[in-house]
């Protein structure tokens, strides 16, 4: 049976839509490319606007002109059209690669054509690297930047919602009314400045919020939960941040304090129970007890669920939603070093929404803290 080394991989994929690629070259590619590996060794087919750029900076044993491997497919095939499943037949055959295993999102059309031409594939049994769960000190990191860069986007939310001034019932920012799109930019603008890219930035209120991937648009008002949930990419690396942090400005009613004072409550009980060789369900079952005992029931209605009805974390990575999950069929031990998010929420249309997002280490104790953000949030 081969073995992580020894078996045959493939990718054909931009770095930006495949964690994998990126993790197995080490380099950003901005355009679809071949990545294969061998035996231990691993190739790259690139175009000439590439080839020096990753030849010199990436983890690549050896770097291959596309241009070249092009014309060698339309001598081996002159009535067909060059292209990567030419390619990769090629260098199949040079390689003596045997079955070669493709992640499970690799391009249907690009998987027919190539057993078509006759090479053995098979598609991967989960993660194509599994080692990528576990996060080594570097990789740790490079998501302590990436959550140095979700607190920048954070704060300068904060910033945004103290400077404003209530006017019945609305939020004035610099005379003007303050929308979600605008806290968005002012959140995207400051990881910008960080160094990284935010997209899909979450700045939802009111009933808004109790939809938990709603990314919020219109006007922001006093005396509502807002959450802020801010997950960028780190330009120079690829890993990402994933933070959250819920806000009110003006003044709270007593069931808002209690929903923000219940979701903090099950993230620290979550904290406490992480830790390697815990079933990852038990972190789970453990917080929507908690929120059970402070009486917050959850359930499905005709307009969409209330309570909490999310997972309480996944891990955090390459991707921003990577394995190990934590929900109640996650039934697995945490592995020594995962990384994962730590956020619990309660949502009630009428009285607001709350989520609470930290990331962590698992160690063979009390988890290791990769992002640090304050937890006030009613902002007089």
């Amino acid at each position: 049976m081969a073995t992580q080394k020894t078996r045959s991989v493939l990718m054909y994929s931009d770095t930006a839509r495949s964690a994998d690629a990126l993790y197995f070259g080490g380099v950003d590619v901005p355009d679809p490319f071949v990545a294969l590996g061998v035996r231990g060794k691993k190739y790259a087919v690139v175009s000439a606007l590439e080839f020096g750029r990753v030849k010199r900076g990436s983890a690549f044993d050896t770097v291959l002109p596309l241009e070249a491997y092009l014309e060698k497919a339309r001598r081996k095939w002159p009535r067909g059209k060059p292209g990567p499943a030419g390619i990769v037949a090629l260098l199949s055959r040079e390689l003596k690669s045997g079955t070669i295993t493709v992640p499970v999102d690799f391009p249907a059309g690009l998987y027919q054509q190539l057993k078509d031409a006759g090479v053995r594939l098979e598609v991967a049994d989960g993660m194509l690297f599994p080692e990528r769960e576990v996060k080594t000190p570097a990789e740790a990191a490079a998501l302590i930047e990436g959550n140095r860069c979700s607190a920048a986007g954070i704060a300068a939310a904060e910033r945004v919602l103290r400077a404003c001034r209530v006017k019945a019932g609305r939020l004035l920012y610099r005379g003007r009314e303050l929308t979600s799109e605008r806290l968005k930019v002012a959140i995207e603008v400051a990881c910008i400045e960080a160094g990284s890219i935010s997209s899909s930035t979450i700045a939802a209120g009111g009933d808004q919020a109790c939809d938990p991937h709603n990314r919020g648009s219109g006007p922001l008002r006093a005396n509502e939960l807002i959450i802020v949930d801010v997950f960028p990419r780190v330009s120079a690396t690829g890993f990402n941040g994933d933070m959250t942090r819920t806000f009110l400005r003006g003044r709270a009613s007593d069931a808002q304090r209690a929903i923000v004072a219940a979701v903090r409550a099950a993230q620290l009980k979550a904290l406490a129970t992480i830790r390697a060789g815990v079933d990852a369900s038990e972190v789970h079952r453990r917080v929507a007890a908690t929120f059970v005992e402070r009486g917050f029931e959850t359930k499905a209605t005709a307009h969409g669920s209330v309570g909490f009805f999310h997972g309480t974390g996944h891990g955090l990575g390459l991707e921003v939603h990577e394995p190990p999950r934590m929900n109640p069929s996650s039934c697995f031990p945490l592995k020594m070093g995962t990384v994962v998010t730590v956020e619990p929420g309660l949502y009630y249309p009428g009285i607001g929404a709350c989520r609470i997002e930290d990331v962590v280490q698992v160690t063979s104790g009390a988890p290791r803290m990769l992002s640090r953000y304050p937890y006030r949030w009613e902002l007089n």
